[in-house]
C-alpha cells in the first residue's frame, strides 16, 4: 500500500456484482462472500438471476446479479443500495441504477461499453452515466476484456475461454479495494477447477492481474477495511439455505438412527437440495431423481414405510402435484418431510424470484380433513435447524411435515458456525417396541398422551401389517366406512397435530417489552423485519418483533403474545395469508397488514416508513 492510497475503515458495506448470465457473476459473488466469511466478517448474500436459460447477450433481460452485505457486526439482510457496483456491461449498469448509492464506486469493463453494446441496452446517447443521472459516482474504468485476453496468451486458450476469466479480473479489483489477500481465493479456484488445471491457473492469473491493476493505478481515492468481529471459536463456512436444509436432514437422520432417503424431481429453486444430498452416499444418504413430482413423493412414502427418514423437495407447482400423495401419508400416518422452496407464482410464474405465497397451500391444499405440520425457516442458516425440527417432528409424531423456505433464503447465504450435534435433542421414533398394552397390537394403536401410532418397521417379526389410503377402523385397523368411526379418526388425526404444540418452543418476542407496535412475520422475512425494528428503535420508537417458525400447530402462547399489544402489524410477501390464518386461530385478533408480492425481498426503508405510519396513526 503506497502513501497515495488512503484506507477507510467501515462497519458495513454492500457490494453488487452484475453482468450477463454468462459472465460468472454468481461465482464471483460467491467467492467474495466466502472470502469475507473466512476473514471473520458477518455476511448476507442475495443472488438475483433471470428466469431465461440464456437471454440475448448484452440485453436488459439477461442481467444476472449477486449482492453481498458484509460487516463487522451482525448482518441481517443483503442490504439495499450498493456501495460498490461491478457492471460488466451497459445493461448491467442500467438495470442496477436504482440499486446504488449516490457516491458509489462503479467498476466497468470499457471494452463492453462500445456503441453496439449501448444500443443493445437501449441507451439513446453515447454517455451512459450522464444519461442515467449518475454524476456523483466514482468510476473505475478498465479495458478488462483486452487485458484478460492479452494476459492469458501463453495459456493456449481460445478467445471465448480466455474471456470467461474476466470475472476473476473484476474480483481481483474488488479484492484490492477491500484489502482481501488472494491466497484463499486461489485455493477456492483450484478446488473448483481441480479437473481442469489450465482453467484454474488462467483464472488465478486473471485474478492476480486484476488485483495488481488496482494497486498500480490507485483506482480510487480510498481502499476499504471491514474489521473482523470476535467470533465464537469453531469452524465457519458460508452456507446457503438449500445446503443448510440438506445438512439439517442428515443431522436429523443421524440423531434418529435412520437412513436418510430423498425422492425428488428437479425444479427451480429447490434442485440444489437433491444435488447436495446426492453427494452424501458416504453418510448413507439415498437419493432418487424420479421422473416427475408425484413419483418423487411416492418413492419417499415407500422409503418411509420401509423405515427411513424420508423426504421430498420441490417448489410451489410441485407441491400442488404432490398433494394427493401427501394425503396418503397423512391417512397412513407415516413420517415424511416435504420441503417447499417457495417461488413466484401462480403456475410457472417467476421461477427464480421469491415469495411467501404457498402458505395456505401447505396448510389446506389437500382433499378431505388432512392436517399436516407446517414449519418455516427464517434465514439461510436457520434452514439447518428448521430441517432438523422437521425430521424430528415427522419421525416422533408419525406425520408429514411441510417445511417452507423460499428462493431468497434458499439461494442467499450467511456465515455459519458448524453446529455441535451433541447439543441437539435426541430423536426417538415411537417404535412398536414401546407398545405395552393388553390389547393386541394393531397398526393404528396410539400412544394415549401424544395420539401417535406405533411404528412397526417391515421385517419386524410378528408385526406384519398393511397401511393404505382407505379409512381404517380406530380399534381394529381394518378398512372401515362406518360414519362414526370416520368422525373419530378425523378427530384423532387432528388431535395428534394439535398436541405437537406441547413439544415445540413457545413464541418469543424480541425488542421492547412495552412496545407500542408489535411486528409479526414468518419465514424468510426475518432479517428485514428485525432490521426494520432496530432502525425504528434507533429513532426512539418502542417496537418489538414476534417471528414465527412453527405455523401448524402454532406455539401455545400465540394468543397471549398477540393480544398483549395495542397495535400489531403482520408483514408478509403475499396477500395476507398468515394474517388471515392468525385471525382464524386467535379470537378478536385484528392486525394491520403490510403485504408485498413483487418477487423481491422487502426493502427495510419502506418497512420503516409504513410501520411508522401505523405507529403514529
Amino acid at each position: 500500500m503506497t502513501e497515495q492510497t488512503k484506507v477507510t475503515t467501515l462497519e458495513k458495506v454492500v457490494v453488487r456484482f452484475s453482468g450477463d448470465s454468462g459472465d460468472g457473476m454468481q461465482l464471483t459473488g460467491t467467492i467474495f462472500s466466502n472470502l469475507s466469511a473466512v476473514f471473520g466478517n458477518e455476511i448476507s448474500t442475495f443472488p438475483d438471476y433471470p428466469a431465461e436459460v440464456r437471454a440475448p447477450q448484452g440485453t436488459l433481460s439477461g442481467v444476472s446479479g449477486f449482492q453481498v452485505h458484509l460487516g463487522s457486526k451482525k448482518i441481517f439482510t443483503p442490504g439495499e443500495k450498493a456501495d460498490v457496483l461491478v457492471a460488466m456491461n451497459p445493461a448491467a449498469l442500467k438495470v442496477n441504477v436504482t440499486h446504488i448509492k449516490p457516491n458509489a464506486i462503479v467498476l466497468i469493463d470499457t471494452d463492453s461499453f462500445q456503441k453496439s453494446d449501448l444500443e443493445k441496452a437501449q441507451y439513446t446517447t453515447d454517455d451512459p452515466f450522464k444519461e442515467l443521472g449518475l454524476t456523483q459516482v466514482q468510476i473505475v474504468a478498465a479495458p478488462i476484456s483486452t487485458m484478460v485476453r492479452d494476459g492469458l496468451v501463453d495459456f493456449g486458450l481460445d478467445n471465448k475461454s480466455a474471456l470467461r476469466c474476466k470475472n476473476m479480473f473484476a474480483l481481483g479489483l474488488v479484492c484490492w479495494l477491500f484489502e482481501r489477500p488472494l491466497d484463499e481465493a486461489m485455493h477456492m479456484l483450484q478446488n473448483k477447477f481441480a479437473k481442469k488445471p489450465v482453467i484454474a491457473q488462467a483464472n488465478i492469473k486473471a485474478l492476480t492481474d486484476g488485483y495488481n491493476y488496482g494497486h498500480n493505478i490507485h483506482a480510487t481515492v480510498s481502499t476499504y477495511r471491514i474489521e473482523s468481529k470476535k467470533a465464537l471459536p469453531g469452524t465457519y463456512m458460508d452456507v446457503n439455505g438449500n445446503k443448510a436444509t440438506s445438512y439439517g436432514l442428515i443431522a436429523a437422520a443421524e440423531k434418529a438412527g435412520l437412513r436418510l432417503f430423498l425422492g425428488s424431481y428437479p425444479i427451480t429453486p429447490a434442485t440444489d437440495i437433491l444435488h447436495e444430498l446426492s453427494k452424501r452416499k458416504d453418510l448413507g444418504v439415498i437419493t432418487v431423481q424420479a421422473e416427475d413430482e408425484i413419483a418423487g413423493v411416492c418413492t419417499a412414502i415407500g422409503a418411509s414405510f420401509a423405515g427411513c427418514l424420508a423426504a421430498t423437495s420441490t417448489s410451489g407447482p410441485g407441491l400442488a402435484l404432490k398433494s394427493e400423495a401427501i394425503g396418503l401419508a397423512v391417512i397412513a400416518e407415516v413420517p415424511l418431510v416435504v420441503i417447499d422452496v417457495q417461488r413466484g407464482g401462480p403456475s410457472t410464474g417467476m421461477p427464480t424470484k421469491s415469495e411467501q405465497t404457498d402458505l395456505l397451500q401447505a396448510l389446506y391444499g389437500r382433499n378431505g380433513e388432512c392436517p399436516a405440520v407446517v414449519l418455516a425457516a427464517c434465514t439461510p442458516t436457520d434452514c439447518f435447524d428448521a430441517a432438523f425440527w422437521a425430521g424430528k417432528l415427522a419421525v416422533e409424531h408419525m406425520t408429514p411435515v411441510i417445511l417452507l423456505t423460499d428462493a431468497f433464503i434458499a439461494n442467499g447465504s450467511s456465515a455459519w458456525r458448524l453446529p455441535e450435534l451433541d447439543k441437539y435433542p435426541e430423536i426417538k421414533p415411537n417404535y412398536v417396541s414401546n407398545y405395552h398394552e393388553e390389547k393386541p397390537w394393531k397398526p393404528y394403536r396410539r400412544n394415549h398422551e401424544s395420539m401417535v401410532r406405533y411404528w412397526a418397521v417391515p421385517g419386524t417379526e410378528g408385526f406384519t401389517h398393511r397401511l393404505g389410503g382407505l379409512e381404517k377402523d380406530y380399534e381394529t385397523s381394518a378398512i372401515s366406512t362406518d360414519p362414526q368411526n370416520h368422525q373419530r379418526m378425523v378427530k384423532a388425526r387432528q388431535q395428534k397435530i394439535d398436541k405437537i404444540a406441547d413439544y415445540i418452543p413457545e413464541l418469543k418476542v424480541v425488542g421492547d417489552e412495552d412496545a407500542d407496535l408489535l411486528i409479526v412475520g414468518w419465514g424468510g422475512t426475518y432479517g428485514h423485519l428485525y432490521e426494520a425494528m432496530e432502525t425504528m428503535q434507533e429513532q426512539g420508537k418502542k417496537v418489538a418483533l414476534a417471528h414465527f417458525k412453527f405455523i401448524n400447530p402454532l406455539p401455545k402462547n400465540t394468543a397471549e403474545v398477540l393480544m398483549k399489544y395495542k397495535k400489531v402489524v403482520v408483514a408478509e410477501q403475499n396477500n395476507g395469508q398468515f394474517a388471515n390464518y392468525l385471525r382464524s386461530k386467535v379470537d378478536d385478533f385484528n392486525p394491520y397488514k403490510f403485504d408485498r408480492v413483487e418477487g423481491q425481498p422487502f426493502v427495510v426503508s419502506r418497512l420503516v416508513e409504513e410501520f411508522t405510519k401505523i405507529l403514529e396513526a
